[in-house]
């Protein structure tokens, strides 16, 4: 007999005297429980997405739709971008690069070809306020996972306030569970048993988010 036919077998003797549920799964736990804590504002919600990203040691920028190019461009220049990689679905009047060189977004590139590309522009799927996350699924605007982890330098858009939520429960059900998620709570960051803690390890060491305003 092999291990596996003995634990499968404990299993079934385990389950001997369980009467069997046919209950259907989504109605076996209540889901009545609170999806936020409290009630808030839309521009507390937003504030409190600002506070926790910069908790998370994310640069955090509030711009207008009309003013959203100039800040951008002003961040590139900022963090001495020379090259930037831009997903193919970003919006084409986000962007005004003027002394910096577009990356094309090819499929084969490399980890070591991505490493070269100074920064990468990006939109989001939804951020979510209690948690100061960023959360990104691979849409058009937002590109394949890897363009995110390997550049030192991620600016991330969030539309406010159509994309912020308050909880996470409030971003599960916007969210798609079969694309690629990516949940980003600042720049990347471990800690050895001392607490020493080092960014860039397996992401951006710099993690700029820019709140548009959609209003």
């Amino acid at each position: 007999m092999s291990s596996r036919d003995l634990i499968l077998g404990r299993v079934r003797r385990a389950l001997a005297d369980v009467t069997p549920d046919d209950t259907p799964y989504e109605q076996t736990v209540s889901r009545s429980y609170l999806s936020r804590h409290g009630e808030r504002s839309v521009a507390r919600t937003v504030d409190l997405l600002a506070e926790n990203l910069a908790d998370y040691r994310a640069l955090v920028h509030r711009a207008d739709a009309p003013g959203l190019p100039s800040v951008l461009e002003g961040l590139l220049s900022a963090h001495g971008a020379r090259t930037v990689l831009v997903p193919p679905g970003l919006p084409s009047n986000w962007l005004s690069l003027s002394g910096v060189e577009q990356v094309p977004n090819r499929a084969d590139d490399t980890p070591r070809d991505l490493d070269r590309v100074d920064s990468v522009v990006t939109g989001c799927t939804v951020a979510i306020a209690e948690t100061g996350t960023i959360v990104l699924d691979g849409g058009p605007d937002q590109g394949r996972r890897r363009i995110t982890l390997v550049p030192d330098h991620h600016i991330c858009v969030v539309r406010v306030p159509g994309q912020v939520v308050s909880s996470v429960p409030e971003a599960l059900r916007r969210l798609d569970p079969t694309r690629p998620l990516t949940w980003i709570s600042g720049p990347s960051a471990t800690s050895d048993i001392e607490l020493d803690r080092v960014e860039g390890v397996h992401g951006p060491r710099t993690l700029e988010v820019v709140l548009v305003s959609e209003e």
